[in-house]
């Protein structure tokens, strides 16, 4: 018997109604009590959500890190109120204190979801889009796991969007890439109400969303009664047959039962009102006290329960059968465990001939691959530009490689990433030119905000770039990403400094880290060097580094004392109050002014021409600065 036909004898009892009404009222109970909230995507999603977790949804609450779990995204994250009451209903670690403390500082029931705050929480949502593009990474890391570990990784992922999950672009590149993957374990049902806070969908947007979706390969079924619970169930299981990822259209009544809000977007982000809900409940035959399970509901949701335990345990059965080997593999990168010799083999990249950051980045890649198979990642189609090719990538045929192409999709790779290190058993990295981070960094927001261990290599990291022009010279953008809290910023200067710098992002497991590389050839370099009882200290990252010894020479040829400092991680550079310090970085001086007594950058942008012209032109020469430190 499958899980969705015993799931349908332990719901067979109970009139799915009166689950469904709970699941609303609950809502509407906890925005009520709140006096903030969105009450109106609850009341209209209920039955897509009860039908998903009490027929398909495989889960143990007891359990809600169990690695082969089903994963469910809700990635219209403001109907948290909904995801809540389901996760108080089946059993999950959160009370009926918490649903009335929702929204409240501190508690355990948040606005949008918050992943690590609540048990069963897959993921932070709200930010609309995000919650979509992070599934799709999560389904590829089934995928992924599946081709590495097949007797023991074969599972689904689950996820409600709404009208604004679908208008944010980053729906169209994380959907895009699934379809070309063929991710049939991923199935997305979109709460098609046609509001959003300002109105009708119809004002803004006239897409055929299921059109669209087909066009990018996807499976795509319509419902058109968002109330028929047994057209839903078929959807999904219609779903579930097809080999392509499934995109369920159920159109729903946002605040469906609310008497005069019901269909518009009054019901959309404030609380009904009493007299509303009054109403409400009264017209749906509701006598029960706010924030009241029923008990015939309470066993049936415990008996789902147990059903997702048993499950469970089957699962452990079949994990105790595995070679040993991979189930220690499968352990290590579970718990994100790092490999012995990881820093011999790094060290092992150190030269002494010239070359670009991104190439010594690309060196530690390939001493990674052979001994972390759990270190996966790509570029948004610039492998070759910032050395991350990484060997032969995944096909809809084949998800045993190690890389993804994941196309020109910068905001869309970024967000996958999450969903793949969110999902377990991988480490992840991703590349693009660091001109670029302005179109990835929501999702490098919510890396951070998830403290998940996503690693940014960005590349090409001044306006030494040069002939293409300041479009693609960054100047604000090392700055910009410094100030995002929970970030690494690394800028390393040679060899040494980008084994070190891998390093160190591979032993953080709880946040991501930027590596901010040079397009253009540095020079091995021995950091640190200092006069005796120095006066000045010049302090550089990456590119800096090498003209601030060029500076150095300089300053000493008429008598200063100078200390040169690498501050490739500037959160770990403490000025010295005894000395005159001095920054020398090719970007805004923001950050550094107060720091430093003389901050040198760039507060302007660049120009079109080969690279060291522009730095010449811009000051950036060895000469210029001296003379800018002597004044």
């Amino acid at each position: 018997m499958t899980l969705s036909e015993s799931a349908a004898l332990e719901v067979d009892q109970l009139p799915d109604q009166l689950a469904v009404d709970t699941l609303r009222f609950l809502a509407a109970d906890m925005v009520e009590a709140a006096n903030s909230g969105h009450p109106g995507m609850p009341m209209g999603a209920a039955p897509m959500a009860w039908t998903l977790w009490s027929r398909h949804l495989r889960h143990d609450p007891a359990d809600p890190n169990w690695p082969d779990r089903d994963r469910f995204v809700l990635s219209a994250g403001h109907g948290s109120a909904l995801l809540y009451g389901l996760l108080h209903l089946f059993g999950y670690d959160v009370t009926e204190a918490d649903l009335r403390a929702f929204r409240q500082l501190g508690s355990r029931t948040p606005g949008h979801p918050e992943f690590g705050e609540t048990p069963g929480v897959e993921c932070t949502t709200g930010p609309l889009g995000q919650g979509l593009a992070m599934a799709v990474g999560m389904a590829i890391a089934e995928r992924m796991s599946n081709a590495r570990f097949p007797q023991i990784t074969a599972h689904r992922t689950y996820a409600i969007v709404g009208d604004g999950c679908l208008m944010e672009g980053v729906s169209h590149e994380a959907a895009s890439l699934a379809g070309t993957l063929g991710l049939g374990r991923l199935i997305v049902l979109f709460d098609d109400n046609e509001i959003t806070i300002d109105g009708a969908v119809e004002r803004s947007c006239a897409d055929d969303q299921l059109a669209r979706f087909a066009a990018y390969g996807w499976h795509t079924v319509a419902v058109a009664d968002g109330t028929d619970i047994a057209a839903i169930d078929a959807a999904i299981t219609e779903a579930k047959e097809d080999d392509r990822p499934s995109l369920i259209a159920v159109r729903t009544v946002i605040g469906h039962g609310a008497p005069d809000v019901a269909g518009t977007a009054k019901a959309h982000g404030a609380p009904l009102g009493s007299d509303q809900l009054t109403r409400a409940k009264t017209q749906a035959g509701w006598t029960l006290p706010p924030f009241t399970v029923p008990e015939q509901l309470k066993q049936t949701c415990a008996n789902l329960a147990a059903q997702g335990a048993r499950e469970h345990v089957r699962w452990l059965t079949r994990f105790a059968d595995q070679d040993p080997a991979q189930a220690a593999r499968f352990h290590r990168a579970q718990a994100r465990l790092l490999p012995d010799g990881l820093r011999a083999s790094l060290r092992g990249i150190i030269g002494t001939a010239p070359r670009a950051t991104r190439q010594s980045s690309q060196a530690c890649l390939e001493v990674l691959a052979p001994i972390m198979p759990e270190l996966v990642g790509g570029s948004a189609d610039l492998a070759g530009s910032t050395g991350t090719n990484y060997g032969e990538v995944i096909t809809r045929d084949d998800f045993s490689h190690r890389a993804i192409a994941f196309g020109i999709r910068e905001f869309g790779m970024a967000a996958i990433l999450n969903g793949i290190s969110l999902h377990g058993g991988f480490r992840v990295f991703g590349s693009t030119f660091l001109v670029f981070a302005d179109y990835l960094r929501p999702a490098l927001r919510l890396s951070a905000l998830m403290r998940q261990p996503v690693i940014y290599v960005l590349t090409h990291d001044s306006v030494a770039v040069g002939e293409d022009g300041p479009t693609h010279q960054p100047v604000e953008h090392i700055e910009s990403l410094r100030i995002i809290p929970n970030v690494t910023v690394v800028r390393p200067a040679d060899d040494a400094e980008t084994a070190q710098a891998w390093e160190a992002a591979l032993e953080r497991t709880y946040g991501p880290t930027v590596l901010v590389l040079s397009r253009q050839s540095l020079p091995q370099l021995t950091i640190g060097s200092s006069d005796a009882n120095p006066t000045i200290e010049l302090v550089a990252t990456g590119s800096e580094v090498a003209l601030a010894h060029e500076v150095a020479k300089l300053l000493r040829a008429t008598g200063d004392r100078v200390r040169v400092t690498s501050a490739q991680d500037r959160t770990r550079f403490t000025p010295d109050p005894t000395v005159t310090t001095v920054s020398i970085e090719a970007g805004v001086t923001a950050g550094w002014e107060g720091t430093v007594d003389l901050a040198i950058g760039l507060d302007e942008f660049g120009h079109s021409g080969p690279g060291a012209e522009v730095l010449a032109h811009l000051g950036f020469t060895a000469e210029a600065i001296a003379r800018r430190i002597q004044g």
